[in-house]
């Protein structure tokens, strides 16, 4: 097993864990020590095979991901930790290129961040994510009159997150989830990239559009690619049902 390189966080107890997975030594420590610097308990790896032992030993509450690693690339790292138990992962990559992005999404990851970027939109984006899946688990253990959103044949269970086209259960990510639920919740309504970023990601300004679009596409896939209109130069719309 590939050895697992731990250092020292200064952080409480209680802290946050994010787990740090970057072969440029350069870049792991700047993005470590600013997440630490943020609160956060970090440790970092440098391959594939030392992230899947550290995510499994350490069981962290987010991972920071390179997409191109030693041993195992990101994609196979993101499919072997969320294989055991599902965590939010954000992903890095050198390349922007819409193909790798949506297979990196496809795997369980529930954002990217393509290289160069600032070390402030990335620590932001962290806590993004971390608050998102706090809200989100709240959300399943809050009471509901009703839990089930129907429109057509998609059926949006809020209380288990889970969702379904035409009786058969379609796999989302925690991401594509909160983006399928701010559009059913408003069938039909023309929602912008900024709306959609705000109301999904808490990003309050445009620096992120090509993630929403990145998600839209990943989401189509999965439900339909008709039940999402683009209206160009606007933003999206879920149609409940395809004409």
């Amino acid at each position: 097993m590939a050895e697992v390189q731990v250092r020292p966080t200064g952080a409480a107890p209680t802290a946050r864990r994010v787990l740090v997975v970057e072969d440029d030594p350069t870049i792991g420590d700047a993005i470590a020590a600013r997440l630490k610097a943020e609160g956060f308990a970090v440790r970092t790896a440098g391959d594939g095979p030392a992230a899947v032992a550290a995510a499994e030993e350490w069981e962290p509450d987010l991972l920071v991901l390179d997409v191109m690693l030693p041993g195992y690339d990101g994609l196979e790292v993101c499919r072997r930790v969320q294989s055991r138990r599902p965590v939010p992962v954000l992903m890095l990559t050198a390349r922007d290129d819409e193909t790798d992005m949506l297979v990196g999404l496809g795997v369980g990851a529930d954002d990217y961040m393509t290289k160069p970027f600032s070390m402030r939109e990335l620590a932001a984006r962290v806590h993004v994510l971390l608050r998102r899946m706090e809200r989100a688990a709240a959300a399943a253990a809050a009471p509901r009159t009703t839990s089930v959103l129907r429109l057509g044949r998609l059926e949006i269970d809020h209380a288990q997150r889970r969702v379904r086209v035409a009786g058969a259960d379609v796999h989302l990510t925690p991401t594509e989830f909160d983006l399928l639920v701010c559009l059913a919740c408003r069938p039909r309504a023309v929602l912008s990239r900024e709306q959609l970023l705000v109301e999904v990601w808490d990003w309050a300004d445009a620096s992120g559009t090509r993630t929403v679009d990145s998600h839209i596409k990943a989401l189509r896939r999965k439900i339909g690619a008709e039940r999402i209109r683009t209206v160009h130069g606007v933003g999206y719309a879920l149609e409940p049902e395809a004409a």
